[in-house]
Formats: C-alpha cells, structure tokens, sequence
C-alpha cells in the first residue's frame, strides 16, 4: 500500500449488522456483515475490497483533503480503482463491464447498486450524485459532500475508459494512477486541477495526439470541468 511493505489486515464480522466497511488509515479494513435490508456482507464485493485499499494508496501518494472537491476526488479513486480490480478479476473489457459499485453487496433497499459510474444518480432510490458540474451539491454534510459529487470524476473515469476502449486497468488505470503518484497533485486539488494533472499524464505517456489524450480531454469536458 505504502510501496514500503506494509503490512494489511481485514478485520471481517466488524460489528453487529454494520452497514458499511472502511479504511482507518493504519493499514486495517473493516468489514461489516449488513442488515440484510441495506448492505450484505461487505466483504462479497471484490470492488469495495479495492476501493478501501485505494484510500490507503490515496494516503500515501497523495493524501487528498477528505472534504469537497479534493474529498470527492479521494472517493472517486477509490471507485475507480476498485472497479478496476473487478473488472480485472472477471476478465471484463470497459464496453463489456456493468459500471456498478457495491453491486455484489447491497440489500433490496439498496439495490441494483451503491453507484453508477457510467450514470451516476441512477444506481438505486437515493442516488443523488451529479454527472457534470452542473448538478455539483454544495453542502456541509458528508464532509463537503464527497460521496455524492465524486459521480462528476468517476463518469470522467468511464468516458476516458469507454472512450480509449479495451481494458480499463491497462491505459485508463495507468494514466489515473500516473496521476495520483504525481507530486504535482495536492492534497487540497480541486476537479479542474486534478483534470489538468491527467491530461498532462495521458500526453506524457502516450503522446499529445494519442487517443489517450483526445479520451481524457474530451471526457473533462463532457462533464464540464476545465482541465487546468
């Protein structure tokens, strides 16, 4: 996780019917086994597994400000990176995977998903998250609101996966993690900042008129964040 060998432990069963998992930020996952109504066993979902691990590489590499637009960045590569484990696991290219997080671990009131990365608001019966900047929330809960506002980078994510094609870990994954590795990213990075750092990774890696570069660029701009 710290590229330095650190040890990681699952702490499974977390809880009585606990309704979520986390990274504590000192190398331990907490799982917890659901409601059954809300969340099932956490531990079922191979994206949420990596969605965690990914707060511990955010930390280490980055350590983005857990509050509005650098928060919701924190989440998205979570996602991102999560579901790119799954994708991985099922042998998935970007037009054949379904998109969907926590799919694999949500009750009937959650149900079919916890996000949708290719349409984000659509997941379940409470998904608010915003597509493009113009549905952006600006609130003071959930930290600044970095679980629903993060659907504006992760549908970035899709369209630059969908976009390239093939398999989103190879290209897509390489140019987001180039990214996030970057320490030209700051922990207080906004979207507009964060765009402009993947822009610059995609150019640099593949060249300034690669595919990869016209995806990213034109992925920012379908969700209306300026890369700067």
């Amino acid at each position: 996780m710290d590229d330095q060998g650190m040890p990681l432990e699952g702490l499974v069963h977390f809880g009585t019917n606990y309704d979520n998992a986390f990274y504590d930020g000192a190398g331990h996952m907490f799982f917890g086994d659901g409601d059954g109504k809300t969340l099932t066993d956490t531990t079922k979902g191979t994206d949420v597994v990596g969605h965690e691990l990914t707060h511990g590489v955010t930390q280490h590499e980055a350590n983005l400000t857990y509050s509005g637009q650098s928060g919701a960045l924190n989440e998205s590569c979570s996602d991102v990176f999560g579901v790119l484990v799954k994708q991985y696991h099922l042998g998935q290219s970007a037009q054949q995977a379904d998109w969907l997080i926590g799919a694999d671990i949500v009750g009937p009131l959650l149900s079919p998903a916890l996000r949708s990365m290719k349409a984000p608001g659509t997941a379940n019966q409470y998904d608010h998250q915003p597509a493009t900047m113009d549905g952006y929330v600006r609130t003071t809960t959930d930290n600044g609101g970095v679980h629903t506002n993060s659907g504006i980078p992760n549908r970035a994510f899709y369209l630059v996966a969908t976009g390239i094609g093939g398999n989103a870990w190879e290209a897509p994954g390489q140019i987001w993690y180039d990214t996030l590795a970057d320490p030209r990213l700051r922990p207080n990075a906004t979207f507009s900042s964060f765009a402009g750092l993947t822009l610059r990774s995609a150019r640099s890696r593949y060249g300034t008129a690669s595919k990869e570069a016209n995806a990213v660029s034109s992925a920012w701009d379908a969700v209306k964040v300026r890369a700067h």
